[in-house]
């Protein structure tokens, strides 16, 4: 997100890539032992991804235990772009869930960029296996992206380069997402994208480097529009800052501004109808709802430790973030010191000051619409308010903001330590010294931000009703099944198992984003973590949540009829779990059809209801 000061070769070799003052790399072939040190420094992320993700490796029947949800559900994609190739199934929207309606998949994290190419893993060892490669292999390719960009063409450095991607990739923010959030964990286009914007001032290449930027901006499209969205903020921010800062870059705008060009006509044609599908196609919605948009950051989050770092804890986040999994801006005290030393020392590099700026303005959206501090609102609003409701921005949730903060972080962290390794070879009399303070002040800041392993919890076995594909009868001439309890953001369960079956298995409702369709709805269809309710969902919904069921008249009866054939419902099945009891009695009782226990489930055939 930023363009190098100049530099000087690191570790007695020349540099991988000798950087310009304009901030684009000449390429330099790397000695031998450069080699070997970028391969250790690839070798070190991957323990690393590894260490992070290890229960769920050696516990093959695990989730990750904050946050098993999104885990069902990207296992969902992962299978759905796996359809995509053997079946030929449309990218864009599936039937498969949510029936008969089904589901705006450029509106939710479709993660197309990944599960297409990784429909061999899918097929081999199933949609678990696939979202824990995803996971494990995208915090590691994200280190090694940031790795190569900062010593070849942002520093040249490798010991600085190798601290600043480890940041990067393993903060904080990072490991909280990587429980069930493997399209922001991996973050490895935005390096490419970085490089490609650098690139645009090449003269002559305006062309050629506008397409290659074009290209990375889609796959990045297909993974997380968010990271995205973030991400052309910062450049723009850097880029105009360069721009006013540095008058020797003015001659290189015009192929600049001419790459640009070319990057944006490019990816406007590449993405047209994709985005065309998400804002304007089936089942688009408009936002998110108000509530989702006062998910913001605590004032007090900044300075505490997140509970999947070395010197945090359940108790040290308690209060402090939405749950474990958008722990967003937690960066202790030494850190947080450590960042403002550092630009105050290098606040004479452009860079820094504007890297600072742009950290500040993020770390200031993610607070919301109103500053919270220790968990308690101050009644003072923040500048999110007059913002949050303008297109685009109305489908960001503000603590996300935070997220943007820890490259800047990794970037800053890489520049100190090049800065200190330049200091001490000025100053060969007192380089032991250097080297000793610079050390001992990273090792404070960084050492209890070191990341823990991902707690895991055991799912129940997928039942054999839906793996030996006894469903199968009943599901015939386009009929669905209904899972109870039935799906949704705090039960997605049935997606697992739609996904074991390669989506052959449709779903009736499910987890998902979508839109608010009832008269009520304000604004219209605002997006809703699931399908808009209906009387027998929140009938059985009820159930779940107190184990009673409610009364039934002959009014509820005729609705839960009505919405089984609503629902296309073939079969209703009922694996085990919490009120199990309780569920069975009321399904038996709406229908009055006595459930038959196989495979692990109850199931009721309620296709005389549904004809």
């Amino acid at each position: 997100m930023t363009t190098p000061e100049p530099d000087v070769p690191s570790d007695g070799d020349e540099p991988a890539a000798a950087p310009s003052t304009e901030g684009v790399s000449r390429a330099v072939r790397p000695s031998r032992r450069g080699k070997w040190v970028d391969l250790v420094a690839v070798l070190s992320f991957v323990v690393l991804g590894f260490w992070v993700t290890c229960r769920l490796w050696l516990d093959p029947g695990s989730d990750v235990r904050d946050n098993q949800t999104d885990q069902s559900q990207f296992e969902w994609m992962m299978a759905h772009g796996t359809r995509v190739v053997t079946h030929f199934a449309y990218p864009f929207h599936s039937n498969q869930m949510n029936v008969p309606d089904g589901v705006n998949l450029m509106a939710n994290t479709s993660v197309l960029s990944i599960s297409l190419p990784m429909t061999p893993i899918t097929l081999l060892f199933g949609p678990r296996a696939a979202f824990l490669v995803f996971l494990t292999a995208g915090m590691i390719a994200t280190a090694t992206a940031w790795y190569f960009l900062l010593s070849r063409v942002l520093i040249g450095s490798r010991g600085p380069a190798w601290l600043g991607a480890g940041f990067c990739a393993f903060a904080p923010a990072m490991v909280s997402h990587a429980n069930g959030h493997p399209n922001i964990v991996s973050q490895f286009v935005v390096p490419l994208i970085i490089w490609r914007t650098l690139r645009l001032g090449d003269s002559g290449r305006w062309l050629r480097n506008g397409v290659l930027l074009a290209l990375v901006i889609v796959w990045q499209a297909f993974l997380n529009l968010e990271i995205l969205l973030m991400t052309a903020i910062g450049l723009g921010v850097i880029v105009v800052v360069l721009a006013l800062g540095r008058p020797e870059l003015r001659a290189r705008a015009r192929s600049f501004l001419a790459g640009l060009a070319v990057a944006a006509v490019v990816a406007g044609l590449l993405l047209a109808y994709p985005l065309y599908v998400q804002f304007f196609g089936p089942d688009a919605y408009s936002g998110l709802s108000r509530l989702i948009r006062g998910y913001s950051s605590d004032l007090a989050s900044f300075v505490a430790y997140s509970r999947e770092s070395l010197a945090g804890s359940a108790r040290t986040a308690a209060g402090l973030a939405k749950n474990p999994t958008e722990e967003n801006s937690f960066f202790g005290w030494a850190l947080t010191v450590l960042v403002i030393a550092l630009v105050w020392w290098l606040r004479r590099s452009i860079v820094v000051l504007a890297l600072a700026a742009l950290g500040l303005l993020f770390a200031v959206l993610s607070l919301g619409r109103e500053v919270r501090f220790d968990n308690r609102g101050t009644g003072v609003p923040g500048p999110w308010a007059a913002l949050e409701n303008l297109p685009i921005l109305h489908s960001v949730v503000p603590t996300r903001w935070a997220l943007a903060i820890t490259p800047i972080i990794g970037l800053l962290l890489a520049y100190g330590a090049e800065r200190a390794r330049e200091l001490a070879g000025a100053h060969p009399i007192a380089r032991g010294q250097v080297r000793f303070v610079a050390a001992t002040v990273l090792t404070m800041a960084l050492l209890p931000l070191l990341p823990t392993p991902l707690p895991v919890a055991r799912p129940d076995p997928i039942p054999t009703f839906v793996t030996s594909g006894a469903w199968r009868p009943y599901v015939a001439g386009g009929r669905s099944v209904v899972a109870l309890p039935l799906p949704d953001s705090t039960y997605a369960e049935p997606l697992r198992w739609s996904a074991a079956t390669r989506l052959d298995m449709p779903l009736a409702r499910g987890y998902f984003l979508g839109p608010d369709t009832r008269p009520s709805a304000d604004p219209p269809k605002v997006a809703l973590f699931g399908a808009v309710p209906r009387p027998t969902s929140s009938f059985f919904a009820t159930i779940r949540r107190t184990g009673a069921v409610p009364p039934i008249t002959p009014q509820s009866r005729v609705r839960a009829v009505d919405d089984l054939r609503y629902w296309r419902a073939g079969v209703v099945i009922l694996g085990p779990r919490e009120h199990e009891g309780a569920l069975r009695r009321g399904m038996t009782e709406l229908t009055g059809i006595q459930p038959v226990f196989t495979g692990g489930v109850w199931v009721w055939d309620v296709r005389s209801l549904t004809d």
